[in-house]
């Protein structure tokens, strides 16, 4: 049978064991470590798919559980799949919906056949299962599919976390048999066990000897300190198959991108570049540029001189600042995209270091400038 997603290692730096690499899938080859704007409901918030490219991202993330409720997978299929229905020739994964089903309703009860829980759109009962997740994200078409697990929360018991992670096996493999397009959707499976070393050795371990296209890191960022997110990944990434992609899911802040290449992921995603755009924050070179402040009212040059964006080479923080201000779309279209273009522009930079063997010399010249903590040399 021919695997849909493969990874091509290219380079490993040699101060760190970080992985410059490319992602072979279906709709194109993409290079790693990458950055994934999040396309939640179809569409990355404000951007059009050409702005997408123009900017260069490759893979973008769309949820499952949110199309299941609209507008339906079935919807999505009679279209063609969700390439054809978002009018996007390049990469797509979609995660479970187990991240929603447990984040946003706030009444659920867990079972081994899967989660009872509320629509937390009209607070409809819902049945959700490993076999239906995959079902799901087989009629939307994506080139990678996430399994289902369960998403214990932070702080969480050691024996809850164990129950959890078995039952995350036991899901995985049923998710795998359920795959009723292996040979064009790659399955992912998903390492949990919160903060336990025992518990991100045994995941890792059982979800491995499953043999799966890649593998998915979950339960970081979600409360925990960022020292423990990072001693976490030094720990669980060496027990990955050093020829398979390694996703941490759900991290985008500039620092974790950099900190998780270096401890061997290749693939990030995150709402935060969008979501804090629409509250008027852009990225910079310079550390965080909140553009509604007064003292941009009257100040014409770009969010940042050293962004060669659309944005940046073409638009004013004043003229932004009204435009936000005034709760103009635009105005967050330009915000969105700038900090979009920040952390893929981020992550073009991180592949050039990792190919120079310069990463940590990157590293502490990049938080020095963004305004981060300087990072102990002797940790990274």
């Amino acid at each position: 049978m021919t695997v849909p997603v493969t990874y091509e290692l290219i380079k490993t730096d040699r101060q760190t064991g970080a992985r410059l690499g490319r992602l072979h899938t279906p709709h194109g080859v993409f290079d790693t470590p990458m950055f994934m704007p999040v396309g939640t409901q179809a569409t990355v918030k404000t951007m059009s798919p050409r702005e997408l490219k123009e900017m260069g991202a490759g893979v973008i993330l769309s949820n499952t559980y949110h199309l299941w409720l609209r507008p339906g997978e079935d919807i999505i299929e009679e279209a063609g799949g969700l390439h054809q229905f978002m009018n996007w020739d390049q990469g797509i994964l979609t995660d479970s919906g187990g991240f929603q089903v447990f984040s946003l309703s706030k009444l659920r009860d867990i079972t081994e056949e899967g989660v009872h829980f509320r629509n937390h759109l009209n607070g409809a009962k819902m049945f959700l299962t490993p076999e239906k997740s995959i079902a799901i994200q087989n009629a939307l078409g994506s080139d990678i599919m996430m399994s289902f697990d369960e998403c214990p929360p932070y702080p969480a018991t050691y024996e809850y976390m164990k129950q959890s992670v078995e039952r995350t096996s036991r899901w995985a493999e049923r998710c795998l048999a359920a795959n009723s397009h292996p040979d064009r959707q790659a399955l992912f499976g998903i390492v949990q066990g919160g903060v336990f070393k025992e518990l991100r050795k045994q995941s890792a371990q059982e979800l491995t000897s499953l043999d799966f296209p890649g593998y998915s890191i979950g339960g970081l960022s979600v409360g925990e300190p960022k020292p423990a997110m990072n001693e976490m990944l030094a720990y669980t990434t060496p027990f990955l198959p050093a020829d398979k992609p390694r996703y941490l899911m759900g991290v985008g802040s500039p620092d974790s991108l950099i900190d998780g290449a270096i401890r061997g992921i290749d693939m990030f995603d995150c709402v935060l570049p969008t979501r804090i755009a629409r509250n008027g924050t852009c990225m910079t070179s310079h550390g965080r540029l909140v553009i509604k402040n007064a003292e941009f009212a009257r100040d014409f040059g770009p969010i940042d001189d050293q962004c060669d964006c659309e944005v940046c080479r073409n638009y004013s923080r004043a003229y932004i600042r009204h435009l936000v201000k005034a709760n103009e779309t635009f105005g967050f279209r330009l915000t969105s995209y700038h900090n979009l273009y920040f952390l893929i522009k981020l992550m073009e930079h991180v592949r050039s270091a990792i190919r120079e063997d310069r990463l940590l010399e990157f590293r502490e010249q990049f938080f020095e400038s963004y305004g981060f903590n300087k990072p102990d040399a002797k940790n990274f």
